[in-house]
């Protein structure tokens, strides 16, 4: 199905699979699809490039889980449109979906803004791959004025490798987790000294490899078991006012702040489409197909897991390119879901909607995310007092760092029972 008609002056267009977001996840869902003949395949991005975080992103370590090997960021970003393109999928840069046609008896019709004016694109199926973005500093209530310097990852990244501006002489990096290490990376490459990473946990939350490497190039300090109370400055950043576990403040004068980590899906076309959102998550509930409760609306990548690697975002875009053309063709299986949910010290699951009949997951597993540290974490899954699953691991569980679980246990959950639970403790 393909066709573009003016009416009333906006430009409708019709095709089979709308996606929306040019990331990894978009780019790796419009290409499997479009191999495999699911017609006409378009992906909406509303920046003027595709290829998502990774374009921004210039240190190495992307594409291992789904290439099979290693290369930076932009070069990633590269090759998921090329495949995109090369499968036959149509990339429309510069075009922001800004809403839901609530007229159309489907409500698969999306509404458009972009250069050549509103329009609107109906399909049979439509992919959110939205992603997912940091929170400012504004959102995590940090006290001071709001003086220049202060950045997140992604506007740091942006401000370095995009447009190739200073962004200071001497930094403090607010986390410590894998991206907070990217930030690290970034401001060594734009010639800022680090005077160092703060986090309120009692450990960097990143690979061994990752904080041995960052020690031994800028030894660099991280601050653990210490919060970010205060940023000084009127004009441009001066320091920031730190608080120790034992009570001690102490002020580390900078002129640059990079917030980082502490993620928050896009999800406001899907709340505006009527998608049920996750509590845990706060992205679109979906079940292990990627599918949400909205027939013919799908959703991959980390609008639903805020935030996993790119990799792993591009083969989730693949998983529910399956589910898309099962819908398509017919053979989608309607069935009786029930929510997954955790208790604390976990934030969230995905997927969190399941059955005894659904598929496994992406890669088999589902993914936990924890607030806390728990050594030797074993994980029970439990429904109505009943457990479908435990397993005893040696493994620390650590906040900013997945845990995954396996999905053996799906074929044990009553449809027609209470929501299936999932905790952790130290065993």
């Amino acid at each position: 199905m393909t066709g573009q008609t003016r009416v009333d002056g906006r430009i409708e267009r019709h095709v089979d699979v709308a996606v929306i977001g040019a990331g990894p996840a978009g780019l790796a869902a419009a290409a499997e699809l479009a191999r495999r003949g699911a017609g006409q395949v378009e992906v909406l991005e509303r920046e003027q490039q595709a290829g998502g975080i990774p374009r921004h992103s210039h240190h190495t370590g992307y594409g291992l889980r789904d290439l099979y090997r290693v290369m930076s960021g932009p070069t990633y970003a590269g090759h998921c449109l090329r495949a995109a393109q090369e499968a036959g999928a149509t990339i429309r840069t510069g075009v922001s979906v800004t809403g839901w046609d609530e007229g159309t008896a489907d409500k698969l019709t999306l509404e458009t803004t972009s250069r050549e004016g509103l329009g609107k694109v109906t399909a049979r199926a439509v992919v959110l791959a939205t992603g997912a973005r940091e929170r400012p500093r504004t959102a995590r209530l940090v006290a001071g004025s709001r003086p220049a310097g202060i950045y997140t990852t992604g506007q740091l990244q942006q401000t370095v490798y995009t447009h190739d501006l200073p962004v200071g002489r001497e930094a403090v990096i607010i986390g410590a987790e894998h991206v907070s290490y990217s930030a690290l990376t970034t401001l060594a490459h734009a010639g800022v000294k680090v005077r160092a990473m703060v986090t309120h946990h009692d450990r960097a939350q990143t690979y061994q490899a990752f904080r041995i490497g960052a020690q031994l190039l800028w030894r660099t300090p991280v601050l653990t078991e210490t919060t970010v109370e205060e940023i000084l400055g009127r004009r441009r950043v001066e320091g920031v006012v730190v608080r120790h576990a034992d009570g001690r403040r102490a002020t580390l004068a900078c002129d640059t702040v990079v917030f980082t980590g502490d993620w928050i899906p896009d999800h406001e076309l899907a709340r505006h489409g009527g998608v049920p959102l996750d509590p845990g998550t706060l992205g679109p509930a979906v079940d292990t197909d990627l599918s949400t409760p909205v027939p013919g609306v799908f959703a991959a990548g980390n609008v639903l897991h805020a935030v996993e690697t790119a990799d792993v975002a591009a083969l989730d875009g693949r998983a529910v390119a399956q589910s898309v053309l099962r819908h398509l063709a017919g053979t989608g299986s309607s069935k009786d879901l029930v929510p997954v949910r955790v208790d604390e010290p976990l934030l969230w699951v995905a997927p969190n909607l399941v059955s005894a009949a659904s598929p496994a997951p992406p890669r088999g597993r589902f993914i936990l995310w924890s607030s806390a540290v728990v050594p030797n974490a074993a994980i029970t899954v439990t429904q109505d007092g009943r457990i479908l699953h435990r397993r005893k691991s040696s493994l620390t569980l650590l906040p900013g760092r997945p845990r995954y679980l396996k999905a053996d246990w799906l074929t044990s959950v009553d449809d027609n029972g209470g929501p299936v639970r999932v905790r952790v403790e130290s065993a």
